[in-house]
Parts: structure tokens; sequence; C-alpha cells
């Protein structure tokens, strides 16, 4: 599979602990930016990863900023981005089995590095379930091509 990492300022620290395991268990990688400590938006990131996973030359995104509340918001806001702010393993399975996340965020000023390499190991080892999952995620997707509630 193929991952793009997108992170801001806040996330830099985490990117490389996600690429290092991410390579580790035989995935592609390949990272977007930021690429330094200078303040930058984390929306533009965010675009920038999931327009990779969109137009297909990723399978996911992994995005990291502070909280990853951000970087969360403003991947959903990204027709068919189904990403998932998580701080902790379960969660992070539970994106996948049940709700087909597309892309996993992730705060640096939240988790540290062994809770992270634990968050992307679910992230990238459970597969959808499909099933009654399916009926949801579509109820999602016709939200968001509605654009209404």
């Amino acid at each position: 599979m193929k991952y793009v990492i997108g992170n801001d300022h806040g996330g830099l620290d985490l990117e490389e602990v996600v690429k290092d395991e991410l390579e580790k268990l035989g995935h592609e990688v390949y990272h977007v930016g930021a690429y330094d400590s200078e303040s930058v938006d984390y929306s533009d990131y965010a675009k920038k990863a999931c327009t990779e996973v969109i137009e297909g030359r990723a399978d996911f995104a992994i995005l990291i900023c502070g909280t990853g509340l951000g970087m969360s918001i403003s991947a959903n806001k990204i027709q068919g981005i189904r990403a998932a702010c998580v701080s902790e393993a379960y969660s992070a399975r539970m994106s996948r089995a049940h709700n087909n996340a597309n892309t996993l965020c992730m705060g640096a000023r939240v988790i540290g590095s062994e809770t992270c390499r634990m968050i992307v190991d679910e992230f990238v080892n459970t597969k959808f379930e499909g099933g009654r999952h399916q009926r949801r995620v579509d109820k999602i997707m016709d939200i968001e091509k509605s654009n209404k509630a």
C-alpha cells in the first residue's frame, strides 16, 4: 500500500515515527510536508495529502498536527475523505473496521511515539468489515454528496 504523510510544524516530531513504522510494515511512504518547525497552516497540508488519496496516488493519508483535530476537520471537508482523529489504538482499529477511514489523524502533543506506533499498526493492519457497516458508510457519503443534514 502507498501512504502519504502530511504534517504541520506541530506534527513534525511524529512524522519520522510514522514513516519508520509504515516502512517497517512494508509500505511505500512519501511525505508532502511540512519539513521544518516554522509555523504553517495545518489545512494546507491536510489538503495536499488528501488530494493524493482522492487522485489515486496514495491509498491512505496520515496527518499529524498538535492535536490532530485541525487536520481531521480540514480533511473531512474534502469529498471522499473519511478522516478519523484518534489518540489510542482501539479507535484506530474501529476507524478502519467500521468506518472505512482512509485518513488517520493524530496529535503530536497528545500522544507519544510508542502510542503512535500502536495506532499506526492498528490502522494499517485492520480491514474494513463491510456488511452492516457499508450501509452506514454509504449514508455518510450520501450526506457528503447532498451537502446538507
